[in-house]
C-alpha cells in the first residue's frame, strides 16, 4: 500500500524522469462486474488516455506503458482479437496526442500485426515527432527477454560483418541496440492489481528503478490521484545506485 496522495504540480521537483506502468487488472475488473473481459480492456484504454494526459500536465518527461506482451498471444483467441481491434480503434484517435504536445512511439516487434496497424503506428510516430511534452511509449508485442535477444542478434551481425569487435561491446553499446535506445532508463515502475513482479517488462532498463505495487487498485480504477500517491512514495525513496546515501 502507498500513503495518501499529495498535491503534485508542474513545478514540483523530485519527479521521476521516466515512469513505467504495467497496466494490470483489466480482466479481473470486468469479472468483478460480471462483464466480458474485452470490456475490461476497453475501460483500461480509457484510463490510459486519462493518465497519459495527466502525466503530460504535471511535467513527466517519459512514460512507458505495457500494453501487450509477447506472452499475451497465449490468451484465448477471442480475447486477443478483441485487444487487437481495440488497438486498431485506439490508433485512429492518436492525432489528439500530437495536438496536446505528446510524442508517441511504439516499442516491440510490430511485424506480428496486420499491415494497417503497422502503418497507423508509423503515422502516429511521424505526426507527433516534433512534440516537446511527454514522450509516451507503448510497449506492444514487447518482452524484455525478446528485446535483449533482438539486440544480441544485431550486435552479432555487426561483429560478423567486421563492423565491431566483440571486445567493443559494453553496457553503453548494448543500450544503443535496444528498442529504448534514445530513452533514459526507467526511474519508477508502477503496477496495480496486487501482482509483485515485472512480467518481462523493461528488465534491462529497470536495473535501478524504484517499484510501487498497488494491491487494492485494478488498472481501470487507476486515477490521477493514484499516480500522485505513487509519485509521493517515489519521492520518499533514497536512490543510491550502489553507493552510500
Amino acid at each position: 500500500m502507498v500513503p495518501e496522495a499529495v498535491c503534485m504540480s508542474e513545478n514540483q521537483t523530485g519527479l521521476p524522469v521516466h515512469i513505467g506502468i504495467i497496466m494490470d487488472g483489466n480482466g479481473r475488473w470486468a469479472k468483478k462486474r460480471g462483464l466480458p473481459r474485452k470490456l475490461g480492456h476497453k475501460a483500461g484504454a480509457n484510463t490510459f488516455r486519462e493518465i497519459a494526459r495527466y502525466a503530460n500536465k504535471i511535467g513527466i518527461q517519459y512514460m512507458t506503458a505495457y500494453v501487450f506482451s509477447t506472452e499475451n498471444w497465449k490468451r484465448p483467441k477471442e480475447e486477443v482479437d478483441s485487444i487487437i481491434e481495440l488497438l486498431r480503434a485506439y490508433l485512429n484517435e492518436m492525432d489528439g496526442y500530437a495536438k496536446e504536445n505528446i510524442r508517441v512511439r511504439f516499442l516491440g516487434d510490430r511485424t506480428a500485426f496486420d499491415q494497417d496497424i503497422q502503418q497507423k503506428m508509423q503515422r502516429a510516430e511521424e505526426k507527433s515527432a516534433s512534440a516537446t511534452g511527454l514522450n509516451l511509449s507503448l510497449a506492444i508485442n514487447y518482452g524484455g527477454r525478446a528485446e535483449l535477444v533482438h539486440a544480441a542478434r544485431k550486435l552479432a551481425a555487426a561483429a560478423a560483418a567486421g563492423e565491431l569487435s566483440p571486445s567493443d561491446i559494453d553496457e553503453d553499446m548494448m543500450g544503443r541496440y535496444l528498442y529504448t535506445c534514445d530513452l533514459p532508463d526507467v526511474d519508477l515502475i508502477i503496477r496495480p492489481s496486487g501482482e509483485y513482479r515485472l512480467s518481462n517488462f523493461l528488465i534491462w532498463q529497470a536495473a535501478y528503478a524504484e517499484y510501487v505495487f498497488l494491491d487494492q487498485v485494478l488498472w481501470p480504477d487507476f486515477k490521477p490521484a493514484t499516480l500522485d500517491q505513487a509519485l509521493a512514495e517515489y519521492q520518499r525513496r533514497n536512490r543510491r545506485f550502489g553507493g552510500i546515501g
